[in-house]
C-alpha cells in the first residue's frame, strides 16, 4: 500500500519514524511519502518538506507566516493527488493537518490521525472537524480516552504512548562512554538544558536559561541542540566557552544528567521517563502569551503535571521565569531528599502512559484493519 504521513514539529518526526519502521515490518512493499525530518528519512520514507520549513510557534508567528503556511497547504494537496495514497497518517500539527484532512475527506481518501490534536487545551470547536474528516484517531495521554470518549462521545484508540518505545529502544543500545566521547570533565556532573526544537522559544528562554551558571560552580552546564538547528544559532545566545552544545544526543544527555531545566511540551515527558528532576521554564513573546492566556484554558502547561492531574513538577512561566526563581527551583530540585520524593511520582507517571509497544500495536491497527 501506498502511504502519506504529515509530521510538522521534531517530535512528530520521532514518533513518525517509529511508527514508518514498523509499517514496512508489516508491509514489506511500502512505499511511504511523507512531510516530516532526518528520523522519518532514515525510517525509510521519501521526504519533500522537512519540519524545520514548516515550525511556526504562537499566535502572532503563525500570523506572520501566513503566506507560506498557505502556500504549503496548496502544496500538500496537489502532492497527495498525484501520489494517491492509500491512507493517509496525520500526526499531532493540528493547525495544518486538520485543513488537510477536511479536504482529503472529500476527495475520498481514508484519514488516520495520530497523536491527537490537544483540543482539551484550547480551540475544542475542532471535535466537529474531527468526527467528520477522521477514520480513527490515536491518543497518547491517558487522560484523553476518557476526554474524547466520555464528554464529546467519540471513540478514540489508547494504545500506549511511544516515549515509552524511544527510550526502552535507547536504553537497549551498546552505552557509550558520553563525559570521555563529548570532552566532558568527569569531575563536575551535568545539569541538561532543553530550551526547544524551534527558533523562536530558543531565543525567548535560552538566555534566561544560561543567568543561571555562574550560582551552580559544582556543575556543569549542557545545551541539548535540536537536529534541525546549527551549533553556531546556540552559540550566538550562549557568548559562554564553557558551555557546551551537543547536538541530537539529547536521550544520551539526559542519561547522564542529575538534573535538567526544560521548555515545555514533549521534552518534559521525556525527562520524567528518564527520571531526571526538572524545573520547567517557558517564555513566548507579549502577544502570544497574552492569546495564550484567553483562550487555553488548563491547569499546567507540562505533559508531566497535566497527566497527575497536580503539580509533581515547578512550572516557571513567562513573569515569573526569572533567573532567581530558576535558582531557587534549580537548587530543591538538586537535593537528595526531593530527587527520591520526585522518583516515585515519576513511577506512577510512567505506570500511566501504558506498556512499551505503542508504536507496533498502532501500525497494526492502521495496515492490517480496514
Amino acid at each position: 500500500m501506498k502511504y502519506y504521513v504529515i509530521a510538522g514539529e521534531a517530535s512528530g518526526d520521532l514518533h513518525g519514524s517509529n511508527l514508518i519502521k514498523e509499517i514496512f515490518k508489516l508491509d514489506q512493499n511500502a512505499i511511504i511519502r511523507a512531510w516530516g525530518g532526518d528520523k522519518m528519512q532514515n525510517a525509510g520514507a521519501t521526504i519533500i518538506r522537512h519540519f524545520k520549513e514548516l515550525s511556526f510557534m504562537g499566535f502572532y508567528e503563525v500570523f506572520m507566516n501566513l503566506k507560506t503556511i498557505l502556500n504549503n497547504i496548496e502544496f500538500c494537496k496537489k502532492d497527495i493527488i498525484e501520489f494517491n495514497p492509500d491512507k493517509i497518517i496525520f500526526i499531532d500539527y493540528p493547525g495544518f493537518n486538520l485543513r488537510i484532512a477536511k479536504w482529503a475527506k472529500k476527495n475520498n481518501f481514508n484519514n488516520y490521525y495520530y497523536i491527537a490534536p490537544q483540543i482539551w487545551a484550547w480551540n475544542e470547536k475542532r471535535i466537529k472537524n474531527i468526527k467528520a474528516n477522521i477514520d480513527k484517531l490515536y491518543v497518547i495521554l491517558p487522560f484523553e480516552k476518557e476526554y474524547f470518549e466520555n464528554k464529546h462521545g467519540y471513540k478514540v484508540n489508547f494504545l500506549g504512548n511511544p516515549l515509552l518505545d524511544s527510550v526502552n529502544r535507547f536504553k537497549s543500545l551498546k552505552k557509550i562512554d558520553f563525559y570521555n566521547d563529548n570532552k566532558l570533565d568527569n569531575k563536575l556532573d551535568i545539569i541538561s538544558i532543553l530550551p526547544g526544537s524551534r527558533k523562536q522559544e530558543i531565543k525567548k528562554i535560552l538566555g534566561v536559561m544560561l543567568k543561571v551558571i555562574d550560582y551552580f560552580p559544582n556543575y556543569q552546564f549542557i545545551v541539548a541542540g535540536a537536529p534541525n538547528i546549527e551549533t553556531d544559532f546556540y552559540k550566538k545566545i550562549i557568548k559562554n566557552n564553557d558551555v557546551k552544545v551537543i547536538s541530537d544526543k539529547t536521550y544520551s544527555l539526559l542519561s547522564n544528567s542529575k538534573a535538567a531545566l526544560v521548555t515545555s511540551g514533549t521534552a518534559t515527558l521525556e525527562t520524567a521517563i528518564f527520571k531526571i528532576p526538572q524545573v520547567v521554564c517557558y517564555k513566548t513573546s507579549y502577544i502570544s502569551y497574552f492569546l495564550a492566556k484567553i483562550f487555553i484554558k488548563i491547569k499546567f502547561i507540562s505533559l508531566v503535571n497535566l497527566i497527575m492531574n497536580k503539580e509533581i513538577i515547578k512550572e516557571l512561566i513567562q513573569t515569573e521565569c526569572s533567573k532567581n526563581n530558576i535558582i531557587k527551583e534549580l537548587k530543591k530540585v538538586l537535593d537528595l531528599s526531593k530527587r527520591k520524593e520526585l522518583a516515585i511520582k515519576y513511577d506512577k507517571l510512567i505506570s500511566l502512559l501504558g506498556s512499551p509497544g505503542s508504536s507496533k500495536r498502532v501500525a497494526e491497527d492502521i495496515v492490517l484493519k480496514i
